[in-house]
């Protein structure tokens, strides 16, 4: 087992907490395509050799809470025109569950096109790695509360570990708060969502140019 593997499955050992849904726990066939998918991801990135890292907020419902990808829907991650040709078949990706309909989500939809239009390829990652759900309506997204966030600070270094990062910036003010109390330094960006896209990128491009650190 390597490193991203041995990363993937420590997530998935991890107990959600109440009306929150691990998206890698189990051993059903989409619990092991999650954890999978984000080994895989984890892989390729490592290839390209980041030294940026975005931090959103947590997994929704129609991103990364089906695929195991911070912010990659599944028709992002099965596409024929992947984003920087990171993801697809032929990298090792694959839908979760029989049921799969290679659905889209906006926020995911929208990040990566602002990135690709910014020419800047960063690991991307959430301050909670569980979805949040409304009670008993799973399809459904909430921010993670306080106590939630907590269980991110656990996960983080770990993942840091992986990675040569120089740069870290936190998308939204969730993130940014989470990263702030757990004293890792990082700029704000307007997360990309409800409007955002254009503010995101106009914040993010000079951060990224001045740093240098996240170039594609």
């Amino acid at each position: 087992m390597d490193s991203f593997d041995a990363f993937a499955e420590q997530l998935a050992g991890i107990p959600a907490p109440l009306f929150t849904i691990n998206p890698y726990q189990g051993q059903d066939m989409a619990g092991l395509i999650r954890r999978q998918n984000l080994s895989h991801y984890l892989g390729r990135m490592a290839g390209r050799r980041p030294r940026l890292l975005l931090v959103g907020e947590a997994p929704g419902y129609r991103g990364c809470g089906v695929t195991g990808v911070p912010f990659t829907s599944e028709a992002l991650l099965m596409s024929g025109r992947s984003p920087f040709d990171l993801f697809g078949a032929s990298a090792g990706f694959r839908p979760a569950g029989s049921e799969s309909r290679w659905k889209r989500e906006a926020t995911a939809t929208i990040m990566w096109r602002a990135l690709e239009e910014i020419g800047v390829l960063p690991l991307l990652w959430n301050a909670f790695p569980f979805h949040p759900h409304g009670p008993d309506q799973p399809a459904s997204n909430r921010p993670p509360k306080p106590g939630e966030l907590e269980l991110g600070r656990r996960i983080l270094p770990d993942l840091l570990a992986l990675f040569d990062i120089a740069q870290v910036i936190a998308v939204g003010n969730k993130a940014a708060a989470a990263l702030s109390d757990w004293g890792i330094p990082a700029e704000r960006v307007r997360h990309p969502s409800r409007g955002g896209k254009l503010r995101f990128e106009r914040e993010l491009a000079p951060l990224v140019a001045a740093d240098g650190a996240g170039t594609a």
